[in-house]
């Protein structure tokens, strides 16, 4: 028998008892830190929500209902107005409504409103039925679909008059009408469409202001957006938070609309019946620089500015690559006043005579001999500069020199003046220089003029009768404005205020003088020369076209063949100013390469004297005296101003009566006022907005009746 195995007894184990840990100081000041930051912590947070919300809850909270159940709209600003000196509107924003549709709340209102509504957009906003129901079944769940865009108020309005109808009939089928609510934006309107299109400028993507007045401007047109805020509950009740939107501020332009009604007519005369490739016109105040009118060809229209079918065919335009077209419409836009250059010509020798006068290298009855032109050495040869006429002016006086314009005169002159002292009075009179009138794109020529090192004899010769150097039309406006004034060069400027929507002035412009660039008595002899220019009946005279009847108008030609010498292409110009005692206006006209005979300076004569032969009655310079009948400001022009009276308030007489070229006058200047007067419209503007006629038509027919010189 088998012998069995026993396991030896387990020994049994005792448990031992464990050791009880004590809580000791070191841990209760660990845990006592911890409270304490967590509570600095809490109290911090509570600082914190009780300054924001007593500072910024406005602001917090709109955040807050942005990412809630809140709807929210823009409220757009009113860009502000451009207008003229009278303040006829030029530009102006007028408030569209865009229709919006809300699903939702058309497909989950009590009631059937979807054939109600959709017959109503029908009705009032010529809105196929089905598109609308194809917008319901396609975006069931969205609270904001645009059906039509800028629809004008009165096609708003009659939907609205009928929602809010007190006909039985009309609030039956209104109650049924859900989801249709409009959002307000505002588009750029110009009245005039053309009318000073590249001094104005236009917009882009709404409130962008680009090129003229528009794009300097930009930033005071423009005001700032207000808000809406709302809760939206499922009935599409809103508890409203509204902050207004900011208006922008309107300005007020030196621009006289009826003065550029008539430059701008005779402009578009000469496109129609001559043609050329560019044309610029300038209107200006020589006293205080302010600009009148200005307008230059080819022009656009600002409602529609990439329109070019008045140039070209339809099949030309479609046929243009991007930078082509890029290219025509930047021709198009550019102001041809302020930002192209060219060879001024001949009417930059009043100003060369005037620097040879004021230095004392010429006296007014110098004579000089004109043989037809000089033999100069030009850097490489001798070259021949001829005068116009080619057989010479012979024995030729000082004043000669400008009536005739005589190249080779001239040429003596600038000798006589010399390098130094020819760029001297270059800079005085601002070329190679911007002007700092406030357009856009002015282009300064800097690098188109001579300096010291750059003038030489040759040089100096061509510069006295103004070809060699470029310049702007608005530089020789404002440099030649400086003698019409007594020497006083101002900074041209197109903008006379800037007010509120509700005409406070917030900036008033007023004139600014840069420098003096010329005597008085200086001025004196070279406007009295300017106007034998004109006046005299010289078989060599040049600026006789631009006579006006009744009054001393005084001018300078000027002709300048462009580069290369030889190809037949000229600039031709004329800037001429009246009356010669006091002069109230300037008129600037140049035509870039006229279609037919390119060098006839005739052109630009005759179209400022038939500038100058309607706007001087309007300014109220009228052809007894050759004075204004009030002989108040020249900067504010404005029709039925108070004639001038004697001490017993009895109308003054004139000391010159000889002004009317059909005899003795048998009406005053105050009988003329008073007739005037009666014709201003509720505008201001003299036009007769349902006509389209110019009061000054009416005057005419006045004058020539009572015997006062209608020319």
């Amino acid at each position: 028998m088998a012998k069995q195995y026993q396991f030896p007894e387990q020994p049994i184990r005792r448990k031992r008892k464990k050791k009880e840990r004590k809580f000791g100081n070191s841990n209760r000041k660990k845990l006592l830190l911890i409270f304490l930051v967590i509570l600095f912590f809490i109290c911090f947070l509570i600082g914190r929500l009780l300054l924001i919300n007593l500072s910024n809850s406005d602001t917090y909270a709109r955040i807050v209902m942005a990412q809630m159940d809140y709807d929210s709209k823009s409220i757009p600003f009113k860009r502000g107005d451009i207008r003229d000196r009278n303040g006829t509107v030029l530009a102006t924003s007028e408030k569209v409504y865009n229709l919006v549709l809300d699903p939702y709340v058309v497909l989950n209102s009590n009631g059937d409103c979807e054939e109600p509504t959709a017959e109503v957009i029908e009705k009032y906003f010529d809105i196929d039925e089905s598109k609308v129901y194809e917008v319901l079944d396609d975006n069931p769940d969205s609270r904001y679909m645009v059906l039509a865009k800028k629809l004008d108020y009165d096609t708003v309005k009659a939907y609205q008059d009928f929602m809010n109808s007190e006909d039985e009939k009309d609030q039956e089928e209104s109650a049924y009408v859900k989801g249709i609510w409009f959002e307000e934006e505002y588009i750029r309107q110009y009245p005039y469409d053309s009318l000073a299109a590249s001094l104005l400028g236009f917009t882009v993507g709404g409130n962008e202001g680009t090129w003229g007045l528009e794009g300097y401007y930009n930033d005071m047109l423009n005001g700032t957006n207000g808000r809406e805020y709302g809760y939206l509950s499922e009935e599409s009740d809103f508890e409203r938070t509204t902050v207004a939107a900011v208006n922008g501020y309107n300005v007020v332009s030196t621009i006289d609309l009826n003065i550029q009604r008539i430059v701008e007519k005779y402009v578009t005369q000469l496109a129609q019946e001559r043609g050329s490739k560019h044309t610029g016109v300038i209107v200006a105040d020589p006293n205080n620089g302010e600009i009148l009118a200005m307008t230059d060809y080819p022009t656009f229209n600002p409602n529609s500015p990439r329109d070019l079918t008045a140039y070209y065919t339809e099949e030309e335009i479609k046929a243009f690559s991007d930078t082509e077209e890029t290219e025509i419409l930047y021709d198009v836009w550019r102001n041809f006043c302020v930002s192209d250059t060219f060879e001024a010509g001949s009417t930059i020798k009043p100003l060369t005579i005037g620097a040879a006068l004021d230095e004392s290298k010429v006296s007014a009855s110098d004579n000089f001999n004109c043989d037809g032109g000089e033999d100069l050495f030009d850097g490489v040869g001798m070259q021949h500069i001829q005068c116009h006429n080619v057989y010479g002016h012979g024995p030729t006086t000082l004043q000669e020199a400008v009536m005739w314009s005589c190249n080779d005169a001239l040429m003596q002159i600038g000798n006589r003046i010399g390098s130094e002292d020819m760029v001297k009075y270059h800079r005085l009179y601002g070329f190679g220089q911007v002007t700092g009138i406030d357009l856009p794109g002015e282009a300064s020529a800097e690098n188109l003029v001579f300096d010291e090192s750059t003038m030489g004899s040759f040089e100096l010769a061509t510069s006295a009768f103004g070809q060699g150097f470029n310049l702007t039309m608005v530089q020789m406006v404002a440099a030649f404005s400086s003698i019409l004034n007594g020497g006083h060069y101002y900074q041209p400027h197109v903008v006379r205020e800037i007010t509120t929507e509700n005409g406070q002035v917030v900036k008033s412009f007023e004139k600014v003088l840069v420098r003096n660039t010329l005597s008085e008595e200086t001025c004196d002899w070279l406007k009295e020369a300017m106007h034998q220019t004109v006046s005299d009946d010289g078989p060599n005279t040049t600026g006789t076209a631009a006579r006006v009847e009744g009054y001393t108008v005084g001018g300078k030609t000027g002709t300048a063949e462009k580069v290369p010498r030889g190809s037949g292409k000229y600039v031709v110009s004329f800037i001429g100013f009246a009356p010669v005692e006091n002069p109230r206006v300037v008129v600037y006209v140049v035509i870039d390469e006229l279609e037919d005979n390119q060098e006839d300076s005739g052109a630009p004569t005759k179209m400022a004297g038939d500038i100058l032969r309607e706007i001087l009655p309007y300014l109220q310079v009228f052809p007894e005296n050759g004075e204004a009948a009030n002989g108040g400001d020249t900067g504010n022009y404005q029709w039925g101003a108070e004639p001038e009276t004697n001490a017993d308030g009895t109308p003054a007489e004139s000391e010159d009566t000889e002004g009317s070229q059909t005899g003795e006058s048998t009406s005053s200047a105050s009988d003329l006022e008073s007739f005037v007067s009666q014709w201003v419209d509720e505008d201001g503007d003299g036009y007769d907005d349902i006509t389209g006629e110019y009061y000054w038509d009416d005057l005419a027919e006045y004058m020539e009746e009572n015997g006062i010189n209608t020319e």
